[in-house]
Parts: C-alpha cells; structure tokens; sequence
C-alpha cells in the first residue's frame, strides 16, 4: 500500500474514532439527569474542526485531488464533489458550534438541536469518507504512474499544514487531550455526574 493512501485512511480512522466519539456522548446528554461536560464537546467540535481543515483537507486537495485531475479527467466531477464537501464540512462544523452554545446556554431545550446537528455531521463526514476511500483512492491506484505516487507520498507525508503550518503533533496532543477528558468507554476521564451528585 502506498504510504500516502496509508497515512490518509489513518487520518480518516482518527476523524471517524472522535466522531464516534462526539455521537455517543451526544445520545448520553440526552439524558436529563446528567451533567454534560461541555468542555469535552468543546475539544472534539475544535478537534474534528482543526485537524481535518488545517492539515487533513489541504493534503488533500494540494496532492491527491490536483495530480489526480490531471492523471484521469474524468476524475474531475468526482474531484469537484469533494472540495465542495470540504467546504460544505466547513460550513456544518459551524453549525455544530452554534448548537452546542445553544445547548450550553439552555440546557435539556437545547440538546435535541445539538444531537441532529451531531448526527447531521457525522453521517456526512463519514459519507465523504467512504467517497474519498471507495471512489477516489481507487481511481489514483489506476491511474498514477510512480512519479505521481513519489509527490503525493512526499505531500502526505509532510509533518505540517503548507498553509498555516501547524505541526500534525499539535493535532496529537489535542487528540490524546480527548482521551483523558473524555468518560468511559470513550476516554479516559471521569464518568459524568448525575445531576443529584453537582447539587
């Protein structure tokens, strides 16, 4: 396997594990008699928004998409649905970071809102995903000839964002943060209280 499809299918098991994550204690809040720690649903919403728009996203769209437009022109369609979806995913984060205010803000009124908005999400990540994994990937594996693989191996394997340059061990250390924040089975952390238990 190649070391750039190897280090994106990673990248998209790291997403999906904190998108897992984010629904099961989405469907926990829902209970009425537990604390949610919002501390937590902070730190994945800035997890799922950072790592796959500042270093996951632009690989993407530097390396793979761009050499794959060239290599297979009717790739392109294909191409122009998933940088779409990168904004669109953008944009849906957004979203996610207003519901959870609005749940914060009001309590058991607001977690309805921000369970869709999870579920909303999650499934529309995970569907651009699978795309990327079960349309695209193969596409490149037909149509890349060894140099293409030599720039986009080099690319993915860079440690920083070519924009922004933020160092994938931030993305790390933000990730291991979840970890030990998060409860059980999830993380490390503290169960939530019930409510009885904060009065």
């Amino acid at each position: 396997m190649k070391e750039s499809i190897r280090t994106m299918q990673d990248e998209h098991r790291s997403i999906s594990s904190v998108l897992h994550a984010l629904k099961h204690l989405a469907r926990n809040a829902q209970d009425v008699t537990i604390k949610a720690d919002f501390k937590v649903f902070r730190t994945m919403i800035r997890y799922i928004d950072e790592f796959p728009e500042q270093l996951h996203h632009p690989k993407e769209d530097k390396f793979l998409f761009a050499r794959l437009a060239e290599a297979c022109p009717g790739a392109r369609p294909l191409i122009a649905r998933l940088e779409s979806e990168h904004k669109e995913g953008a944009r849906l984060v957004r979203e996610l970071e207003r519901a959870l205010i609005l749940f914060d803000n009001t309590g058991p009124d607001g977690v309805a809102n921000f369970c869709d908005m999870v579920d909303l999400y999650t499934e529309f990540q995970w569907d651009h995903m699978r795309l990327e994994d079960n349309e695209l990937l193969p596409l490149a594996e037909l149509h890349f000839t060894p140099e293409d693989w030599r720039v986009v191996d080099e690319g993915f394997s860079s440690n920083t964002d070519p924009i922004a340059q933020i160092k994938e061990k931030d993305f790390q250390a933000l990730f291991s943060r979840l970890v030990v924040l998060a409860p059980a089975p999830v993380g490390l952390g503290e169960p939530w209280k019930k409510l009885a238990e904060v009065d």
